[in-house]
């Protein structure tokens, strides 16, 4: 069997006094989804990284939402991102870079991707009110920054203009998405090769 048909998912099960999260990942998937956080927002936040990554997912998540959806968010960003990471695994042949301005009615936001191994994340979106509904915007940094550092990956999200929060938000994940979809590719002329001069990226 050839490496690129090596299956690359992972799984995670993390439980703490908060939360008990279960999460599954094909980064060779078709962005089929299973998603169940309690929190409807971010399950639509969630919904659109899997499909527009077309990574499969699926994501259980039961919070301590008596208190609000912080925990939740970012342990279930803990969990994606090493999740992720467990499937990558020594990283070999991946794409590695990407980015993408990618655009929703009024609103463009860009994301940069380095799967690097050495976790980043660079964030410049400002979002205009606390919430979207019941959920607190400041969450979405929240979320990114516990992918980026769990998955291993510099992360640069800024959001170029936009007037609708809904929009920024969602915009954030599915350029993060598309981007992701692109560097954890296999590149066909370097498939047996990890993509650094060092030779390593773990």
């Amino acid at each position: 069997m050839g490496e690129t048909m090596i299956r690359r998912t992972g799984s995670i099960s993390r439980k703490t006094n908060e939360t008990s999260v279960s999460v599954a990942v094909n980064l060779d998937g078709t962005g089929a989804a299973r998603i169940s956080t309690g929190v409807g927002f971010f399950d639509h936040m969630l919904d659109q990284l899997s499909r527009h990554s077309l990574i499969d997912m699926e994501i259980d998540v039961k919070g301590d939402l008596h208190i609000d959806d912080h925990h939740t968010v970012e342990d279930t960003g803990i969990a994606i991102g090493q999740a992720i990471s467990k499937a990558l695994g020594d990283r070999r042949g991946i794409t590695r870079y990407a980015s993408i301005d990618l655009a929703m009615d009024e609103t463009m936001t860009k994301a940069a991707i380095d799967v690097s191994g050495r976790p980043f994340l660079v964030w410049n979106v400002a979002f205009s009110a606390p919430k979207i509904g019941t959920f607190d915007t400041e969450l979405v940094r929240e979320f990114f920054q516990a992918l980026a550092q769990n998955a291993g990956i510099t992360l640069h999200i800024l959001n170029h203009y936009g007037a609708n929060n809904h929009h920024i938000a969602e915009t954030c994940f599915k350029a993060v998405a598309r981007a992701l979809r692109t560097a954890v590719e296999i590149d066909p002329r370097q498939a047996s090769r990890v993509p650094s001069t060092k030779g390593t990226l773990v």
